[in-house]
């Protein structure tokens, strides 16, 4: 039976993405957190966004490439700074480093992440209702 064997394939396929794609929501839900998240004393860096890279990995179980997180690694853009004579990590001049997380690309992030998450599970849901439509026929 080729056909119920492609379809847990897919299931396969679309169960690594969807576990891709939840690792890279929870990278993006920990830079939200951390948007505020400055040193604690002068020269102190503060929170360094994450990034997600991902990777084509063959799964010979299945014999098809998965998508895998490759790795968790971190953005190396510049802190901006700002004005703040008061924070304990102040410089000499007043100025405190800020973390490299704009809000608003990490919620466009996190949407695309969703979309794709979403894409896999519909994929899951079709493949499991026609294995089981499947089912029913050779149950006949």
């Amino acid at each position: 039976m080729a056909e119920i064997d492609n379809m847990f394939r897919s299931m396969r396929v679309a169960a690594a993405g969807m576990n891709a794609q939840g690792t890279r929501l929870r990278v993006i839900a920990e830079n939200i957190a951390n948007v505020d998240s400055l040193g604690q004393t002068p020269g102190s860096s503060p929170y360094r966004r994450k990034t997600v890279t991902f990777r084509n990995e063959l799964d010979r179980s299945i014999g098809m490439d998965t998508l895998r997180v490759d790795k968790i690694g971190v953005d190396r853009s510049e802190f901006e700074k700002r004005f703040d004579p008061r924070h304990p990590a102040a410089d000499a001049d007043g100025y405190v480093l800020v973390p490299n997380v704009s809000t608003l690309v990490e919620m466009m992030d996190m949407r695309e992440a969703q979309r794709s998450y979403e894409a896999n599970l519909s994929v899951i849901k079709a493949s499991r209702k026609m294995l089981g439509s499947t089912i029913d026929v050779l149950r006949r």
